[in-house]
């Protein structure tokens, strides 16, 4: 059985989500009494979105890549980011890497795809919905990308800083997401949303009455993971 090792602690919050995932999704195909082995390597969150607002992407790089060597010293034989905002850096990583990473990108463009989405909204940290390194890869797959505007950008970045990353879900927060999604909507014709950072899926899920597919990274991102693992 392959073994791999998740980046994590990106921020803690979201870690524990995909640890609870990757068991949930590893016990439908190899039964209840089943748990994978796998390594996280759990890093500063804060200091490495410091190196991203800074755009020291060179130390971004080098900080992502030893954890990796970190894991793959460990006995790992392929890995995955538990994050979407590093990605920024993910075409340095998958060149200088000992073992095959999956991206959450890449993943989520080849949902977007089979899900016959043309043009998709994107949430999440001001970097991701700034830099244009989701939406070059979702492109890759007939998808176009819309981004919040600039007051809302604002906001999202601030209420993923300030709440979510602390395990805080406020439903007045949830009641401005939706209301974000449902302009986009009227304005800008998206036909599903990316939660591109993966803190969002604490706050928005399925069920809320947003009438709009969300494609949540986390979750695509542990169904390729598992597809690899087993």
């Amino acid at each position: 059985m392959s073994k791999f090792c998740l980046i994590g602690g990106l921020g803690p919050e979201s870690t524990i989500d995909y640890y609870k995932l990757i068991i949930k999704h590893y016990q439908k195909l190899e039964g209840k009494e089943e748990i994978p082995e796998f390594f996280i390597n759990s890093l500063n969150v804060n200091k490495l979105l410091n190196m991203v607002d800074r755009k020291d992407y060179d130390k971004l790089t080098d900080y992502l890549l030893s954890a990796i060597k970190e894991g793959y010293n460990a006995g790992a034989n392929f890995g995955a980011i538990g994050a979407n905002t590093p990605h920024i850096v993910f075409d340095r990583l998958k060149e200088q890497s000992p073992i095959p990473l999956i991206s959450i990108v890449e993943e989520t463009g080849k949902k977007a795809k089979d899900l016959k989405m043309k043009s998709v909204g994107l949430f999440g940290t001001k970097f991701t919905m700034q830099e244009d390194f989701f939406k070059k890869e979702i492109l890759k797959y007939g998808v176009t990308t819309v981004v919040p505007n600039n007051k809302e950008q604002e906001y999202i970045h601030n209420k993923i800083m300030t709440e979510l990353e602390l395990g805080i879900v406020k439903e007045d927060t949830k009641k401005e997401l939706l209301k974000i999604i449902e302009r986009m909507k009227e304005e800008d014709k998206i036909d599903g949303l990316i939660l591109g950072c993966t803190e969002l899926p604490l706050i928005l899920k399925e069920e809320d009455e947003s009438n709009i597919k969300f494609l949540n990274t986390t979750e695509i991102h542990v169904e390729s993971i598992i597809r690899k693992l087993v």
